[in-house]
């Protein structure tokens, strides 16, 4: 987003600086998550390459020694199953960090009010790291309950023939209802 290309829509430089400044709220709580889900997968993989290198040298160590291969076996089980759960968490927040980036397409104003309302259930990721069943989601959220989209400016309503006055002034009124009574 461009001031010019704001300026292009008539807005005043106040309603332009309110715009940019909202923007860029946006775009740096983005930038801290996508910086929050580096350094979280950075320690994930520097936990799995520590782990995989402890027990390449239990192994070593083993031979034929069968307590330390008892322990070995522990160790590599406790390992797998930390694996898999650290390969689960990574998973999540990939899940995670794709749905928040296609609300953010969407023009979600509150992502964790339109997280709320979708069933994470039905989202997956599949191998090619697209999302599946959310697009329909996004559409039934979009019509009913519109008030979570930024649907940009819309031309004010003005219904023909509603130029002139209907009501009258309620000051006129309770004047000449005074004049009246004053010349009784």
């Amino acid at each position: 987003m461009k001031r010019e290309e704001l300026k292009k829509l008539d807005l005043t430089d106040e309603q332009i600086d309110k715009v940019m400044g909202l923007h860029g709220a946006d775009v740096e709580a983005m930038k801290a998550k996508t910086d929050e889900l580096g350094k979280t997968n950075e320690s994930l993989q520097n936990q799995i390459a520590e782990r995989d290198k402890d027990l390449k040298t239990l192994k070593k160590q083993a031979g034929d020694n069968e307590e330390l291969s008892n322990q070995f076996k522990e160790l590599q089980s406790k390992y797998k199953q930390d694996t898999e759960n650290l390969t689960k968490e990574l998973q999540q927040t990939k899940l995670n960090s794709a749905v928040d980036n296609a609300l953010g397409k969407a023009k979600v104003r509150n992502t964790k009010a339109a997280k709320a309302l979708l069933n994470m259930d039905e989202v997956k990721l599949n191998d090619k790291g697209e999302l599946e069943g959310l697009d329909d989601q996004i559409s039934s959220l979009q019509k009913s309950d519109g008030y979570l989209f930024d649907q940009g400016s819309k031309e004010p309503y003005n219904p023909q023939g509603g130029g002139g006055k209907t009501d009258p002034d309620p000051v006129s009124t309770m004047t000449e209802v005074f004049k009246g009574e004053t010349n009784k």
